[in-house]
């Protein structure tokens, strides 16, 4: 999968930062050390990393992607990123 979507919310620029869904490649979350969740009353697992933005991106970059786009939405920040 070469696409990557990644988000905060803008009160949490220090993380954590949701990295994937329940259908995210394992190895690439496995690579970034995230932890799967469910929130109560959600019907859907979510990836998570106690860390910024900044230092995700930094990881993701090493791993070849690079940043597509970024918009706020809301009181969210999200990233699409791309690898090649």
């Amino acid at each position: 999968m070469p696409y990557v979507l990644i988000s905060t919310q803008i009160r949490m620029e220090t993380g954590p930062t949701i990295v994937g869904d329940e259908f995210s490649d394992l190895v690439l979350m496995a690579q970034l050390e995230a932890d799967k969740r469910t929130v109560l009353g959600n019907n859907f697992s979510e990836y998570y990393v106690n860390e910024p933005p900044r230092v995700t991106l930094n990881k993701l970059e090493r791993l070849g992607y690079r940043v597509v786009s970024m918009t706020g939405v809301g009181q969210t920040l999200v990233w699409c990123l791309h690898k090649e």
